[in-house]
């Protein structure tokens, strides 16, 4: 495919709660390295973290991966449906148990509101799972929103105290 860039730089956030959750997750990812338009830059590490939202669940896989790629937003968003399909999602009830989970985090330094796809992730800058393996992959990323490092953001996350559900 060369060396030059293909597209933009692109943040995915993965997550798994419901069978083999590191081969789900894997399985994505191998999914998007296969992909023609897609180029995976990095993946993060793998963590286990306590439900978001919906508490007496299964605990999740998470991860992230870098992707360059020359997709629209809305195409690529229809792409990860498509993986997520592949994988084995079932549609259930939001914030439930999930065979995988596909989120475009951030997508370049764009900020997009349509019908359907908000990037940023709304709520990325609040879920440590999120934006630890993003401060992985890319500590010096700004978030296009807020202009802060996402290592900045995770080191607030690290410092907030416990409130909710959420524990990491």
């Amino acid at each position: 495919m060369g060396r030059g860039r293909m597209g933009e730089r692109v943040f995915i956030a993965i997550g798994s709660n419901l069978g083999d959750r590191e081969a789900n997750c894997r399985s994505a990812i191998e999914n998007l390295k296969c992909a023609p338009r897609v180029r995976v830059i990095k993946e993060s590490a793998f963590r286990e973290t306590e439900p978001w939202g919906r508490t007496e669940q299964p605990a999740f896989i998470n991860a992230a991966v870098e992707i360059e790629t020359d997709l629209a937003p809305k195409e690529l968003l229809a792409f990860l449906k498509n993986i997520e399909e592949k994988v084995g999602r079932k549609a259930r009830e939001r914030w439930g148990p999930r065979e995988i989970d596909l989120y475009i985090i951030f997508y370049g330094d764009r900020g997009i509101r349509e019908e359907g796809l908000t990037i940023p992730h709304p709520e990325a800058h609040n879920r440590r799972f999120v934006i630890e393996p993003i401060a992985e992959m890319a500590p010096e990323f700004i978030h296009p929103i807020l202009k802060e490092k996402v290592c900045d953001i995770l080191i607030r996350l690290y410092n907030r105290p416990v409130s909710g559900a959420r524990k990491k």
